[in-house]
């Protein structure tokens, strides 16, 4: 499945715009890709194959946010909790991004997407890395939309890291403790430099953060959908984002 052709572009952006006000788009997309396994075993299918239809829609997701101008998309694809599945669904997961990686690099970098791959590094395969380091330096100067893929992420381990980060500047005295501030953490985070999330989205039905961006999520909206990730399509896309636009975000202030 590829994403949609450039010149569908005009046409999609206007039926989209009918629906949802194109000058109030959420600038940072977080999405919870949740109940690919229970997709694929309703259907008697191993849940690998639920996580391979996965990628099908993340791609949807992917150029939904390509034709209504949304500049930052996040996906969360691997938890660090996710090493705790079996052997054989994990090398499965590894090998889906490879596979994501070697089939469809060209084409993130010919619509202009930056690719980031966010979490820890350690642990994952070498030719796996050579892989992310590659098409994160490839896709570097794109500025079309900025692509996060959480990969090996849970965010206590985050905000762990960035607070070990500012304890050895304090050791070190370059920093003193009452100098930190909330923007120095958020600095130090793995996603510095990338706005936090306006709107996040979960599927599957599970109401709840299971750890994802604790820090970055804050203030985001929160949508929760019903139907599997596998399921997700742009309309789902274009209704969460009405949802967003019809909250009122004051972040803890009186709303005029």
């Amino acid at each position: 499945m590829r994403f949609t052709q450039r010149n569908s572009l005009p046409s999609e952006t206007a039926q989209w715009g009918a629906q949802i006000d194109l000058r109030n788009l959420p600038e940072h997309v977080a999405i919870i890709m949740d109940g690919n396994g229970r997709w694929a075993r309703s259907r008697g299918m191993p849940r690998l194959f639920g996580h391979q239809k996965g990628v099908e829609a993340l791609k949807k997701a992917i150029a939904f946010a390509l034709e209504v101008g949304i500049p930052y998309l996040s996906a969360w694809a691997f938890s660090t909790a996710n090493w705790k599945r079996p052997e054989a669904e994990v090398k499965g997961l590894m090998n889906i991004l490879r596979r994501t990686l070697n089939k469809d690099l060209v084409e993130f970098h010919e619509r202009g997407i930056c690719l980031k791959v966010v979490g820890s590094r350690l642990n994952l395969p070498s030719d796996l890395l050579a892989m992310i380091e590659h098409a994160e330096q490839l896709t570097a100067p794109n500025t079309k939309l900025t692509l996060l893929i959480n990969f090996n992420y849970d965010g206590r381990t985050d905000i762990i890291e960035a607070t070990k980060a500012l304890a050895r500047k304090v050791q070190a005295g370059i920093l003193a403790p009452e100098q930190i501030t909330e923007e120095m953490l958020t600095a130090h985070t793995m996603t510095a430099g990338i706005p936090d999330p306006d709107l996040l989205i979960r599927t599957s039905g599970v109401v709840r953060l299971s750890n994802y961006m604790m820090w970055q999520c804050t203030f985001t909206e929160f949508v929760f959908l019903e139907k599997n990730w596998p399921d997700f399509q742009k309309q789902d896309f274009c209704n969460s984002i009405q949802k967003f636009q019809n909250c009122g975000r004051n972040f803890g202030q009186i709303s005029a």
